[in-house]
């Protein structure tokens, strides 16, 4: 039999821009956990309750859009949104550094999160017209790279930037690069292969052929309620939803459970919060590559949140009596919840048809949001009620582990199907 190799090429040029522009939007919803380390809610007057819930804000305005925008993508266009909301995120995410008071943040951490809804659920499905099952979960981790490696150096140069400056002028500063990387994304990208003038017509042909050939074994789902219904999607909305709050929790407070743990300054606490992400990243890359092997998504998943979720208890359990013990659990765990992203929104596309697959990754990812809402303003206003982590660490592990007994019982067949086409070498 004839094998013809599907481009490599489609790494190479769609793989940086797709990371980078994910990076931008996670730069700028996260680096408000820096803000409130380095005394935002001293200069603005923001009591430990109101701080929590401003911080999760952006969560409830990432929830209510998510399904719409990931119609728009589906029925319209990637390019234009991606385009749209790269630019409306920079003077959002810029603007926060002129604030003068409490309602005015709020307005922008709620309509930051509007408009970076459909951006991840729009990535996936921008992913998932460009790269085949054996590939995707690879494809999807080097987006979501984006998350803990955006994290990694944000807290080192965030830090730095606090320090020499302030909090305002670092929001001002980490948010234009979005505003400029706008036209970057419009010159480079196309939403589908047949429309990139970089592939040659037998290579469009040969990739649409592996995408269609994919969609055979799955069966038909006549619309997006029947989708929405199934018990598939609403385990899977409710897996996300358990798994944000540690995910979130974490990302958002970290610089302050660590300040308030070890006395640090702002530009050591910056150093010790990128670590966990530097151990994420190294765990994402190999279990993407395994799940691609091995086409078993749900064994790359929830083992991974058990181990999280134990780690949390026993970093919690030794608390400040072991800080250096206690903060390894924590690396430990921050590598456990990250490394399953991959085969998690590789498994979507293949339980379900490709009309329906894209808004269904929009309602699990926005249910992802919920729970994101809830980690960041929980964890928050737990840590502001008790004087310690103790409490939320304990929520956030309880939450893990939900997430792992409903993730087990997901039903998701691991039978692949043979198909004439493999990729060209591709690194990672």
């Amino acid at each position: 039999m004839n094998i013809q190799k599907l481009p490599a090429r489609r790494w190479w040029y769609l793989m940086p821009v797709i990371f980078i522009t994910y990076s931008l939007a996670y730069l700028d919803r996260a680096n408000y956990g820096f803000a409130a380390a380095a005394g935002i809610e001293h200069d603005l007057g923001i009591t430990k309750g109101t701080a929590s819930l401003i911080g999760a804000l952006f969560f409830l305005g990432y929830f209510f859009f998510q399904v719409p925008g990931a119609i728009y993508a589906v029925k319209r266009s990637v390019r234009k949104m991606i385009f749209c909301s790269l630019i409306l995120w920079g003077f959002c995410a810029a603007a926060t550094g002129f604030v003068s008071n409490i309602p005015t943040l709020m307005v922008l951490r709620f309509t930051l999160g509007i408009v970076e809804a459909a951006v991840m659920p729009a990535m996936l499905i921008y992913i998932s017209n460009w790269f085949t099952k054996s590939e995707r979960s690879r494809a999807n981790t080097f987006l979501i790279l984006g998350n803990p490696v955006t994290v990694l150096w944000m807290s080192i140069v965030s830090g730095y930037l606090i320090q020499a400056w302030g909090w305002r002028e670092m929001f001002m500063i980490e948010g234009l690069p979005a505003v400029i990387w706008a036209v970057c994304w419009w010159v480079l990208v196309r939403d589908k292969p047949s429309e990139a003038t970089w592939l040659s017509a037998q290579e469009k042909q040969t990739l649409q052929q592996a995408m269609d050939s994919e969609q055979s074994d799955i069966k038909p789902v006549r619309n997006y309620g029947e989708a929405l219904r199934s018990r598939n999607v609403i385990m899977l909305c409710a897996v996300h939803a358990l798994w944000s709050i540690g995910v979130y929790g974490f990302m958002m407070w970290m610089p302050s459970i660590l300040k308030n743990a070890a006395q640090m300054d702002i530009v050591s606490v910056g150093w010790l919060a990128a670590a966990p992400y530097l151990a994420a990243i190294c765990l994402m890359l190999t279990v993407s590559w395994l799940s691609d092997k091995f086409q078993n998504r749900k064994l790359f998943v929830w083992p991974l949140l058990l181990i999280a979720a134990v780690a949390f208890f026993g970093s919690w359990m030794l608390g400040n009596h072991a800080f250096w013990l206690s903060y390894a659990l924590l690396v430990i765990a921050a590598a456990c919840m990250y490394a399953p992203y991959g085969p998690f929104f590789a498994l979507i596309p293949e339980l379900l048809p490709r009309n329906v697959s894209g808004v269904s990754i929009g309602l699990i990812n926005s249910f992802g949001a919920l729970g994101a809402f809830l980690g960041a303003w929980l964890v928050g206003y737990l840590n502001g009620l008790t004087g310690g982590p103790g409490v939320s660490y304990s929520f956030m592990a309880i939450s893990l582990l939900a997430s792992v007994s409903l993730m087990y019982n997901v039903r998701a067949g691991n039978k692949t199907s043979a198909t004439p086409l493999t990729t060209g070498n591709v690194a990672g």
